[in-house]
């Protein structure tokens, strides 16, 4: 048994290594790198069980978020520094308590994980979608 559990801990150890690299080379976005990646574009993200809502990232760091089937809200974002690196917080009109995510580009596409209570929600850009209607007006 000995022998089997050697064998077992040798055939593991290139995937354990694996997994550290890619946790190491996994860098958080700081504000410039995703005001370059967002500005202009009208995201849709999907969390685990499903669709969550659609986003557009106007200049100067102006916002407008709709959660699936819900009202807009104008907000705003700001880069901090939280205790795994940088943050990307927002604040809407309707929502003055900063939500803070973690952002991650992953092959060109955004993945959030939040911050506020990290291992809750983790957001996955879905597509870049048309443009957001508000009341009938489009951003």
């Amino acid at each position: 048994m000995a022998c089997h559990s050697g064998r077992m801990k040798t055939a593991l150890l290139p995937i354990l290594i694996l997994l550290g690299h890619t946790a190491v080379a996994e860098t958080p976005l700081d504000g410039d790198a995703f005001e370059a990646l967002v500005t202009g574009k009208t995201l849709t993200f999907s969390s685990a069980s499903g669709p969550y809502g659609v986003e557009y990232y106007a200049p100067n760091r102006r916002v407008v978020w709709s959660f699936v089937g819900g009202d807009c809200q104008n907000g705003e974002w700001f880069e901090t520094d939280g205790p795994q690196g940088p943050e990307i917080c927002f604040v809407y009109e309707t929502d003055p308590e900063p939500q803070c995510w973690q952002v991650f580009d992953v092959d060109g596409k955004i993945r959030a994980d939040f911050m506020n209570t990290p291992g809750t929600t983790v957001l996955y850009e879905a597509v870049e979608a048309e443009p957001l209607v508000c009341g009938g007006v489009g951003t």
